[in-house]
């Protein structure tokens, strides 16, 4: 299959109101051109129907039907990202004709890692066959169901395309990706098709709500709070001694796995300054899992805007962060890129998880596509 246009969207579960898209002509295996990308906002209506539903999908935890709101924010949200795709190619002068695939990663509302006792559970908001009528081409989406049933994390699933960023750069092998999000993910590639993926803990989601909690918005931003506090040493060190953290991969999280109530009972200052520094901390445990401890970390995603943070993983993973830009890789737009990536691997039935980041027993290419059939 040639290269050819692809959309991939991503809202992550911090819930920061944005859409991410972006346009890339690839093959799957190397990307070809980057497109335009942009953070689309939602909404003011979507956000807080969203907040609920995930208060909802907490309460349900997979037992029994799913909560009613549930299909209320599925057509919200997708007629909102599908609006949101419409405009982004007409201001970029593209045909949904022209685009072969758009990877509709949808909203996290729950994710259960396998245990050893049960098999994993997941459930990803959104319609992929409602948004290829009203785009006008197909749509990839439900990309962790598949994975899970066939014994595997259901994340990370960004490993491909990071190696695939990192051969771009003609990386040398020990190179690593850490993606902050509402959770980290860490991908370690060791040249050729070796490659290690996991999620290493929280990165933005508990300490976004404790700022919300506070009523002072929705994250830290600049670290600024963060900075003004002073770490609790002493819990801080508790909390590092998660077994979590020193489980061996392949392993994943929930957002709420590690919530803001890590820092009750601290001040403001002092609980952000703490959950930034336990996110740093737990980096460092997961670099010492790694078949090889990377010294160089190229960071994306939104933490990354995050400096008292990015401070904290220098310091107390041990490790030199480097920033996205600073190698030419677009940081806020990664994670959307990883899913057009994947949607055209899904179209050429390309695997999208391995065992060495999911788990599987045998890479797999789990997902649904939803075609579109011109009237």
């Amino acid at each position: 299959m040639p290269p050819t246009w692809a959309v991939g969207l991503m809202t992550g579960t911090v819930l920061d109101g944005n859409i991410d898209i972006a346009l890339i002509r690839t093959d799957g295996e190397t990307v070809q051109e980057f497109g335009p990308w942009t953070l689309a906002p939602y909404p003011p209506e979507l956000r807080p129907l969203l907040r609920d539903a995930m208060a909802a999908a907490r309460d349900w935890n997979f037992e029994g039907p799913e909560p009613a709101i549930f299909a209320r924010a599925e057509d919200a949200l997708t007629w909102a990202q599908s609006a949101a795709v419409t405009a982004f190619l007409t201001e970029a002068g593209i045909k949904p004709s022209d685009v072969a695939i758009i990877g509709f990663h949808g909203q996290t509302m729950l994710h259960r890692a396998p245990d050893g006792q049960r098999r994993g559970q997941t459930r990803q908001l959104g319609n992929g066959a409602l948004m290829a009528r009203l785009v006008g081409t197909n749509v990839a989406f439900d990309f962790r169901s598949a994975d899970m049933l066939a014994g595997g994390q259901g994340a990370p699933l960004a490993a491909s395309y990071h190696v695939a960023l990192l051969r771009s750069i003609a990386a040398k092998p020990n190179s690593a990706v850490l993606n902050l999000g509402g959770v980290s993910n860490v991908t370690w590639w060791g040249g050729g098709d070796t490659m290690v993926a996991f999620d290493t803990g929280p990165a933005n989601a508990p300490l976004n709500d404790w700022i919300f909690r506070h009523g002072l918005g929705d994250m830290d931003r600049d670290g600024a709070i963060a900075a003004r506090g002073a770490v609790d040493e002493a819990r801080l060190a508790r909390l590092l001694d998660h077994p979590y953290l020193t489980a061996p991969y392949p392993k994943s999280l929930d957002r709420n796995d590690f919530t803001a109530a890590m820092a009750d009972g601290l001040s403001l200052e002092d609980g952000a300054a703490t959950l930034t520094a336990f996110t740093a901390g737990a980096v460092g445990k997961a670099l010492d899992l790694l078949p090889q401890r990377p010294e160089h970390l190229i960071l994306c995603g939104g933490g990354r805007r995050n400096p008292t943070l990015v401070e904290a993983i220098r310091k107390r993973a041990g490790v030199e962060p480097v920033m996205a830009e600073a190698v030419g890789w677009r940081g806020d737009a990664v994670e959307a890129e990883c899913f057009a990536f994947l949607a055209v691997r899904a179209l050429r039935g390309l695997p999208i998880s391995f065992p060495l980041t999911t788990g599987v027993k045998q890479p797999i290419t789990g997902r649904r596509i939803a075609r579109f059939a011109a009237a």
